[in-house]
């Protein structure tokens, strides 16, 4: 039973992982009939919705928009590939840049989180490393309590940032991105479905942190009931 859940468990972390890769990885190939490559289609569209101040970057750390730098950064096969994955990434970054000029509500809470939780996932990483030597040295099962909920309120602040980060995600791709790429017909209707199932790798990047963070968190609440 208990080989049996953890295989479940690890399937339930890593599928979306590798799903996410392989649908990104599976329209990369450069099109030569695309009229631009990722940058430059991020650089138009910031520059169609006078976002002119925004910036285009490369970046080694993973595609993202950087709302205290006001600048999109693509990964270098994103930034000057002309594949249907290139555009779509680039679209959907284009898409956090519009949320924040806009006053997304759910991009600013997520930000104020992921801030919060940088200072918290430190002290989280000192408690857990220290918890054996911690829990050894409680003398009462309510200081022990006490621990185990330090433990969980800590967790709780990483799984709070993944669940607000999903739908900050999905509005990106779904309700930005996609449109202008409709509407804007910046692609051929024989291109939409491919697009519109790397927007939707593209929004559930987080997922596999979230459903990590889920089980860490799952595994403390037992200790504690």
């Amino acid at each position: 039973m208990i080989a049996a859940a953890a295989v479940i468990l690890l399937a339930i972390v890593v599928l979306p992982q590798l799903w996410v890769r392989h649908t990104i990885r599976r329209h990369q190939l450069d099109r030569p009939d695309l009229d631009g490559t990722g940058g430059e289609l991020a650089r138009h569209l910031l520059n169609r919705f006078d976002l002119h101040h925004v910036k285009v970057e490369i970046t080694d750390a993973g595609d993202h928009y950087d709302p205290g730098a006001k600048a999109v950064r693509l990964t270098a096969k994103h930034h000057d590939g002309r594949s249907l994955s290139a555009v779509a990434i680039a679209a959907h970054e284009v898409g956090h840049a519009l949320q924040d000029a806009r006053g997304d509500r759910m991009l600013a809470l997520r930000q104020r989180l992921v801030a919060f939780a940088r200072t918290t996932d430190i002290i989280a990483g000192v408690f857990f490393l220290a918890s054996p030597v911690l829990f050894g040295l409680a003398r009462t099962p309510l200081a022990l309590i006490g621990m185990i909920a330090l433990g969980i309120a800590f967790l709780a602040v990483r799984v709070v940032v993944d669940l607000v980060t999903l739908p900050v995600e999905t509005d990106a791709s779904f309700r930005t991105a996609l449109p202008i790429l409709e509407h804007g017909r910046y692609l051929q209707p024989s291109d939409m479905p491919a697009v519109k199932s790397v927007l939707r790798a593209a929004a559930f990047t987080y997922l596999a942190g979230a459903l990590i963070s889920l089980v860490n968190l799952g595994r403390w609440i037992r200790l504690l009931v």
